[in-house]
């Protein structure tokens, strides 16, 4: 059994997705991050770096007695790749290609897309340099994977966690008003294909996917506690 701590995000989706695909066994211990949640002890004590998901596998691919502690998304689904032997190919040409554009997501796609959503849809001050500077972050990597997928179903060979990593972070794309079926033909066949597989369709919207059903560029305005945990004195107050 794995212990899924996690929120309704697209870093939390990627992994949800991920157990659906491989068809294992998970319990959802869901939290709250406008309350706080994240700076529970009991997290702390999985990841001192309070971010979301985390997983505590309990038959560990040690084989050893105590149960395995992964947090950060990449480490996770490349854990969950090693254990099963699944969506990771055995091809070290190909597996390496598939780590690749799994750093890509998780150093690029999800950082940068991030601080468009932040700058869009959280910042008390306007800053449209910053606005633009991300949201063109965001197209450029959109023309990047466009790219990548010009002759390919996939990210890298077969389907597998390269994909996985990316597809969540690209179904948050309107919510800065970038549309893969209007620029990216390639990119918005590849997100088609994957939407359809119905492990996907289990995972994508695990605790509620209510997001993602906001206009673009929607102001989202957080009371001052909300805030206060997710980006002023309580997300940096030292524990």
């Amino acid at each position: 059994m794995i212990d899924l701590h996690t929120v309704p995000t697209p870093n939390g989706h990627k992994i949800s997705i991920a157990l659906e695909e491989l068809r294992l066994e998970y319990n959802v211990i869901p939290y709250d991050i406008s309350k706080g949640d994240q700076f529970k002890p009991e997290l702390l004590a999985l990841n001192p770096n309070n971010k979301l998901p985390v997983i505590v596998d309990h038959d560990p691919i040690s084989g050893g007695p105590e149960p395995m502690v992964v947090f950060e998304t990449g480490a996770i689904l490349l854990y969950l790749a090693e254990k099963t032997g699944k969506l990771i190919s055995t091809d070290a040409s190909i597996r390496f290609q598939q780590i690749q554009w799994l750093m890509f997501q998780v150093a690029s796609v999800g950082p940068l897309q991030g601080q468009a959503h932040h700058f869009i849809r959280y910042a008390r001050v306007q800053q449209d340099y910053a606005r633009e500077r991300y949201v063109n972050e965001s197209l450029r990597q959109c023309r990047v994977l466009e790219t990548q997928l010009q002759d390919q179903d996939y990210l890298a060979g077969e389907y597998s966690i390269a994909d996985i990593a990316c597809w969540p972070w690209l179904r948050a794309l309107p919510l800065i008003d970038i549309h893969l079926d209007k620029d990216f033909p390639n990119l918005y066949a590849w997100f088609q294909r994957i939407d359809a597989r119905p492990a996907v369709q289990l995972g994508k919207d695990l605790i509620h996917g209510w997001v993602y059903q906001l206009p673009p560029n929607f102001k989202m305005e957080l009371d001052e506690k909300t805030w206060s945990y997710s980006f002023g004195e309580e997300q940096y107050r030292k524990r």
